[in-house]
């Protein structure tokens, strides 16, 4: 298992971000923030991460149109450079 280099707790507001898209878009299109915001902050590439599917869950729970408007994720980054995201 390869050792943690660091932890972080985020919280991430995803409310004004996906009013900008189409009603059926938005939680595909919160889903590819979550992974872009996570790779710029953890300085890591995108296919690097890897997102718990309850936070999937989370973000699809009322559907496509209605994302929640903030969401709170606890990212560990391994030494490897894998990110591992859940919700914290």
């Amino acid at each position: 298992m390869a050792k943690i280099v660091v932890e972080r707790v985020y919280s991430i507001r995803l409310k004004h971000k996906m009013k900008r898209y189409p009603r059926w878009l938005r939680a595909k299109k919160a889903m590819r923030f979550i992974r872009n915001y996570l790779s710029r902050h953890m300085k890591v590439e995108p296919d690097k991460i890897r997102i718990d599917p309850s936070i999937n869950e989370k973000v699809w729970e009322r559907g496509a149109q209605k994302p929640p408007s903030k969401i709170r994720i606890r990212a560990v980054k391994f030494e490897d450079g894998v990110v591992e995201a859940e919700l914290a």
